[in-house]
């Protein structure tokens, strides 16, 4: 049975998308995807067989091809996921929906198509045994001179039995001679053919030894260029050794013009510091009356400075000592604002009261 259903034959009669998987062949439990994605999947009816397929292609992968028969049975493993097993193809399929309403159509169906293979199998078996009745009836009642008859026949009989038969042998004798004339010709195109051949295998013999000649004239021109060659490559290794000299002596005297010209930048850096130091030395007795005062200065900042820490302490201590009263005062505060809610709700209710009473006076 071919994977790709021919539509001239079988034609599909329902048709939705799902992911397709199969169970794990080692383990029979686990399921293994058949399908990256969800892929098409139909019912085909075949109506020269009389039979009903799933098909599911990936592709150019067939991941279901799996012939419905009465013994199938889908079963609802969860609200989104079914499956079915397949004797022929030895395994489960397994088939996920995108949702529920899905997956019962699909089942719908799949009981359907069951049932109408049930039918088809039934009706076949039917035909069968009617088929062979009937066969075994006539071969019992066909009378002596019916059977006669067709033994010795007339000549009218004999004519239109011979007839068809003659018209067989004629277009078979016309097909070999349609097959004769056309091997003739095959036959002397061949001959053709390998005339061709000859003349060119003549041609490529004669082309064959002027090429071996031409290899050994070319063959001594080589091996004289060769010659050639290596003494001129042991000439230019001479030469390569000899500018190989010249371009280290001529790297040693740029790397010395570089250290001198390095040398003589170092000495100007070094007379120019000097000259700074001498200058700063003439300075020295000044930063010194300066340092001494700046030392003073420090002292007395210092100074100051422990005094400020000592305030910054003392206002620390007293930020916290009011806000440990302004704790105590929220609380008394909060107390008083609940005493005065609750003379708040004694005066409402004493004033209502007062107000009930006035209007029953």
């Amino acid at each position: 049975i071919s994977p790709v259903p021919p539509y001239s034959r079988e034609q599909p009669i329902f048709t939705t998308r799902a992911h397709v998987f199969q169970i794990d062949p080692s383990t029979k439990k686990n399921w293994v995807p058949a399908s990256k994605q969800a892929v098409t999947v139909s019912y085909f009816y075949d109506s020269t067989r009389n039979s009903y397929r799933i098909i599911s292609v990936d592709g150019a992968k067939v991941i279901i091809n799996s012939t419905i028969t009465p013994n199938m049975t889908f079963t609802k493993t969860s609200q989104k996921f079914g499956q079915w097993a397949d004797s022929r193809a030895n395994t489960v399929f397994g088939l996920g929906f995108p949702s529920e309403q899905q997956l019962t159509k699909f089942a719908e169906k799949f009981q359907e198509v069951k049932e109408a293979a049930k039918l088809a199998r039934d009706r076949s078996q039917e035909k069968i045994e009617t088929s062979s009745n009937h066969s075994q009836e006539s071969g019992r009642e066909t009378p002596s001179s019916t059977r006669a008859s067709s033994v010795n026949g007339t000549d009218d009989e004999k004519a239109s039995h011979g007839g068809p038969a003659e018209a067989h042998l004629k277009s078979e004798n016309d097909k070999l001679k349609i097959a004769l004339a056309q091997s003739s010709s095959n036959v002397k195109k061949w001959e053709t053919e390998l005339q061709t051949l000859r003349e060119s295998n003549a041609r490529l013999s004669t082309a064959l030894q002027e090429s071996a000649a031409s290899i050994e004239h070319w063959k001594k021109q080589f091996s004289a260029c060769k010659e050639e060659n290596d003494q001129l490559r042991s000439k230019i290794e001479e030469l390569e050794e000899q500018c190989n000299e010249i371009n280290k002596e001529k790297e040693r005297n740029a790397q010395l013009s570089r250290r001198l010209q390095e040398l003589e930048t170092e000495l100007q850096d070094k007379e120019l510091e000097l000259e700074e130091l001498r200058k700063q030395g003439e300075v020295i007795p000044e930063l010194m009356s300066e340092c001494e005062s700046v030392s003073e200065q420090l002292q007395a900042a210092e100074k100051k400075n422990k005094d400020l820490e000592e305030k910054v302490r003392t206002l620390r201590t007293e930020v916290e000592e009011s806000k440990h009263r302004q704790t105590n005062l929220k609380t008394e505060l909060k107390n008083f604002l609940d005493v005065l809610d609750g003379k708040i709700d004694e005066l409402h209710d004493f004033r209502q009261g007062l107000s009930k009473l006035g209007v029953d006076n």
